[in-house]
């Protein structure tokens, strides 16, 4: 199965006090790093964000001007060539390749995992690239949510908790203790 990954790794982590979310650890390993080991079959890596020296074989570039996912992904899918794309998320210190094959094998025209309490994981995605370049070629907003939802993408929960981002402190710390996320926790 032919796919690009395009990780949106340039927020500004403002739950983290600013700090470089990507390059924080957990396992020993970057998260950006895990993301992109989760996806190292894919044809091409495109990061949105700024350049890591772990990841020599990404194409890196920056959404311009700035303005949060939206403008990531339409900068990042500019260089998508493959019929799909994983569109995720810098931040998944759980995500396997297993997670990201069950989601291209379901993306039609998309798919995304749901976590615990049913909620979608835009981040964690996998999506037909014509599918997805037409709806952000009609959309003019700002919200992953307005622009994905009306995909109709698939919902999938699949074990290991491999939706679980590190949003906040508290998060990153339940990452590196091995516990992951606490059901039903707001």
């Amino acid at each position: 199965m032919r796919y690009d990954a395009c990780v949106l790794a340039g927020g500004q982590a403002r739950r983290l006090g600013g700090r470089d979310k990507p390059g924080m650890s957990v396992g020993g390993r970057p998260l950006i790093e895990t993301v992109a080991a989760a996806v190292s079959d894919a044809g091409r890596l495109i990061v949105v964000g700024p350049r890591r020296p772990g990841l020599p074989q990404a194409v890196f570039l920056r959404e311009d001007p700035p303005g949060g996912p939206v403008p990531a992904l339409r900068a990042g899918l500019a260089e998508v060539t493959a019929p799909l794309v994983a569109l995720l998320a810098a931040d998944l210190p759980f995500l396997a390749a297993e997670h990201v094959r069950a989601l291209l094998e379901a993306a039609d025209p998309g798919a995304v995992l749901i976590d615990d309490d049913g909620r979608e994981q835009w981040l964690a995605g996998a999506w037909r690239t014509a599918e997805l370049a037409r709806a952000l070629a009609r959309y003019d907003g700002r919200s992953l949510h307005g622009l994905l939802a009306p995909l109709a993408p698939a919902r999938l929960h699949l074990g290991g908790a491999p939706w679980f981002d590190c949003d906040t402190m508290d998060d990153l710390l339940r990452a590196r203790s091995g516990t992951g996320p606490i059901p039903n926790e707001e």
